[in-house]
């Protein structure tokens, strides 16, 4: 016996068409009777079974009424022309039982048929709160064609429940993309900008800062998710020195202590602790590795996540409540320096930079920044070309000067136009970094894709196959492709 009452015969049972939402029910109508087999009939002029059939009581008459003759009982499946114990034959006044053999079947009469049942091919009518139960089985495509027809004409005219089917939709979606399941960059800084605009920050993080705290958090996820043997995957840092590209290669958990060797100068300059023992560390980004590197007695593994990630939670606490001041205040690289808005800049580029030199190593993707953060990252290193220029200049790597103009005065310019994500215009003086770059004074022009620039400034693509688009004067564009290669470091 199943648990809704209903008998087993071995197997599941059949069950017609549903018109609900397939589960358990014990709805007599939806039992195929078809498909149950009837018990055998004995043999003719067979006996009946034992057990006496219990003998159905009829109403008892009113008063002064005849009493009826009491009915012949009628034969059921099972039971032969004569009833146990000298019953009498079953005559042709019984009744015959709905669903049971005829009468007359153990005479050679007709055999005995199962009731017929047909599926009505007629459009369901269900209640409105039935149809909004379907909805769910609907977007899966898990409803029979009639509810899904009753479904589809129910929203037609129901404004509710066709918004609420859109919604379920666009969520089974989501089940069936063959796309990354990465969060989207942009996500973190939409969720922290609502927020903070129900309610704002006691004390929030200074705009400057915002690239960084973005990028050091989009980076500690990517260590996060990947295991302890991926922290030795091999690395290969790329760079441009003079004309030529040159690389050194590393682990993951090496390029997270240059990270934090390197970031050990904005501590300095907020007067925190520098990892490398501040004052007697060099302040040239690539001596500082190189220090770190040699000082480490075994191979950096996933222990040094944890020390850079304070690191740069401090950097950003102490910058938060140091107030609007604090933005100005140099931080020197050795050979130059920079205001620390800047300064923390870079450092998002760079931490932006490494963190897809980590995903390529163990196969993860890891997208650009947001547009914003990017486009503040090109404006920085458009920013520092035309002193870059000059510096390549000077060391006879550069064309001459050709217009030299007094300080802030227009000068000869090129054109640089960044494309797609991050992108807008920039003017580059070419003759001497205290000129102004002007857009009439423009004697080439260069288009490049934003990331592919910042790839180029990062030292990761050759300055010969960057630019999509070159317009003017040659020497210009190559000077300028070859300063903004020159800006990549260690």
């Amino acid at each position: 016996m199943s648990g809704d009452g209903r008998e087993s015969e071995g197997g599941e049972e059949e069950v017609r068409g549903a018109r609900r939402i397939p589960g358990p029910r014990g709805a007599a109508d939806d039992l195929d009777l078809a498909s149950v087999p009837l018990p055998p009939l004995p043999p003719p002029g067979g006996t009946a079974p034992d057990e006496a059939v219990p003998e159905q009581s009829a109403p008892k008459p009113e008063r002064d009424e005849p009493e009826p003759p009491a009915a012949e009982p009628a034969p059921g499946p099972g039971l032969g022309p004569e009833v146990a114990d000298g019953g009498p034959e079953a005559g042709s006044g019984a009744e015959p039982v709905p669903g049971g053999p005829g009468p007359e079947v153990a005479d050679g009469g007709p055999e005995a048929r199962p009731p017929e049942f047909f599926v009505s091919s007629a459009p369901v009518d269900l209640p409105h709160q039935v149809l909004k139960a379907l909805l769910g089985a609907w977007a899966l495509s898990a409803c029979s064609a009639e509810e899904t027809a009753a479904v589809e004409d129910h929203l037609t005219g129901c404004a509710p429940c066709a918004d609420e089917a859109l919604r379920l939709r666009d969520a089974v979606g989501l089940l069936h993309t063959d796309g990354s399941l990465d969060l989207d960059p942009t996500l973190r800084t939409r969720v922290l900008d609502g927020c903070f605009g129900r309610r704002p920050a006691r004390i929030p993080v200074p705009e400057w800062a915002a690239p960084y705290d973005a990028e050091t958090a989009r980076l500690d996820a990517l260590l996060r998710d990947i295991g302890d043997s991926e922290w030795h995957a091999p690395v290969r840092l790329q760079w441009f020195e003079e004309e030529r590209q040159v690389s050194r290669r590393t682990t993951v958990a090496g390029v997270i202590g240059h990270l934090m060797a390197v970031d050990g100068l904005l501590s300095a300059a907020l007067g925190l602790d520098d990892p490398l023992d501040g004052g007697k560390a060099p302040l040239d980004p690539t001596e500082r590795t190189e220090t770190y590197w040699s000082a480490t007695r075994r191979p950096p593994t996933r222990a040094v996540r944890e020390p850079w990630r304070a690191q740069s939670h401090e950097l950003i606490r102490t910058a938060s409540f140091a107030g609007r001041n604090v933005a100005e205040t140099s931080v020197s690289y050795g050979a130059f320096a920079l205001p620390l808005q800047d300064a923390a800049l870079d450092r998002a580029f760079e931490c932006w930079v490494h963190g897809g030199d980590i995903a390529d190593a163990v196969d993860y993707p890891y997208p650009a920044p947001s547009a914003a953060h990017l486009h503040r990252m090109i404006d920085l290193a458009a920013r520092m070309l035309p002193g870059a220029l000059a510096g390549r200049r000077g060391a006879g790597l550069a064309g001459p000067a050709k217009d030299l103009v007094p300080a802030g005065a227009p000068g000869r310019s090129l054109h640089l136009e960044i494309e797609g994500h991050g992108g807008g215009d920039w003017y580059i003086a070419l003759d001497s970094p205290a000129a102004v770059g002007a857009p009439e004074r423009a004697v080439a022009q260069v288009a490049l894709d934003g990331v592919e620039f910042c790839r180029l400034v990062a030292g990761h693509i050759s300055p010969v196959e960057a630019a999509a688009g070159q317009e003017g004067d040659r020497e210009a564009i190559r000077d300028v492709l070859f300063a903004a290669a020159s800006l990549s470091r260690l």
